[in-house]
Protein backbone atom coordinates (compact mmCIF):
# COMPACT_ATOMS: atom_id res chain seq x y z
CA UNK A 1 0.00 0.00 0.00
CA UNK A 2 1.08 3.49 -0.74
CA UNK A 3 2.26 5.67 2.10
CA UNK A 4 2.51 3.09 4.88
CA UNK A 5 5.57 4.86 6.36
CA UNK A 6 3.50 8.06 6.48
CA UNK A 7 0.72 6.22 8.33
CA UNK A 8 3.20 4.84 10.87
CA UNK A 9 4.76 8.26 11.45
CA UNK A 10 1.38 9.93 11.98
CA UNK A 11 0.32 7.12 14.32
CA UNK A 12 3.45 7.52 16.43
CA UNK A 13 3.14 11.31 16.54
CA UNK A 14 -0.48 11.22 17.70
CA UNK A 15 0.22 8.40 20.15
CA UNK A 16 2.97 10.46 21.77
CA UNK A 17 0.86 13.63 21.74
CA UNK A 18 -2.11 11.86 23.32
CA UNK A 19 0.08 10.43 26.05
CA UNK A 20 1.87 13.71 26.76
CA UNK A 21 -1.12 16.07 26.68
CA UNK A 22 -3.18 15.65 29.85
CA UNK A 23 -6.40 16.92 28.22
CA UNK A 24 -8.83 14.29 26.86
CA UNK A 25 -9.05 14.42 23.08
CA UNK A 26 -11.85 13.34 20.75
CA UNK A 27 -12.57 10.48 19.79
CA UNK A 28 -10.44 8.58 22.27
CA UNK A 29 -12.12 10.01 25.34
CA UNK A 30 -15.56 8.97 24.07
CA UNK A 31 -14.50 5.50 23.00
CA UNK A 32 -12.59 4.81 26.21
CA UNK A 33 -15.60 5.95 28.28
CA UNK A 34 -17.59 3.05 26.81
CA UNK A 35 -15.15 0.60 28.38
CA UNK A 36 -16.10 0.02 32.01
CA UNK A 37 -14.08 -1.42 34.89
CA UNK A 38 -10.66 -0.54 33.51
CA UNK A 39 -7.79 0.93 35.48
CA UNK A 40 -6.93 4.59 34.90
CA UNK A 41 -3.49 3.79 33.46
CA UNK A 42 -4.95 1.44 30.86
CA UNK A 43 -7.66 3.97 30.04
CA UNK A 44 -4.98 6.56 29.23
CA UNK A 45 -3.26 4.12 26.88
CA UNK A 46 -6.55 3.06 25.29
CA UNK A 47 -7.45 6.71 24.73
CA UNK A 48 -4.05 7.38 23.16
CA UNK A 49 -4.25 4.37 20.82
CA UNK A 50 -7.78 5.31 19.67
CA UNK A 51 -6.66 8.89 18.99
CA UNK A 52 -3.52 7.79 17.19
CA UNK A 53 -5.42 5.36 14.99
CA UNK A 54 -8.18 7.86 14.16
CA UNK A 55 -6.00 10.87 13.40
CA UNK A 56 -3.27 8.78 11.78
CA UNK A 57 -5.74 7.24 9.31
CA UNK A 58 -7.39 10.62 8.59
CA UNK A 59 -4.07 12.30 7.80
CA UNK A 60 -2.90 9.28 5.81
CA UNK A 61 -6.04 9.46 3.66
CA UNK A 62 -5.41 13.16 3.08
CA UNK A 63 -1.83 12.36 2.07
CA UNK A 64 -2.95 9.64 -0.35
CA UNK A 65 -5.59 11.91 -1.91
CA UNK A 66 -3.14 14.77 -2.41
CA UNK A 67 -0.43 12.50 -3.83
CA UNK A 68 -2.91 10.97 -6.30
CA UNK A 69 -3.94 14.44 -7.42
CA UNK A 70 -0.31 15.37 -8.10
CA UNK A 71 0.27 12.12 -10.00
CA UNK A 72 -2.75 12.76 -12.26
CA UNK A 73 -1.46 16.26 -13.07
CA UNK A 74 1.85 14.91 -14.42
Amino acid sequence: MKGIPILIVFFIIFLAASLLIPTPMFPGNILSSFVRNIEAEYKVWLNAVFNAAFYGVVLWLVFVAISQKFEREK
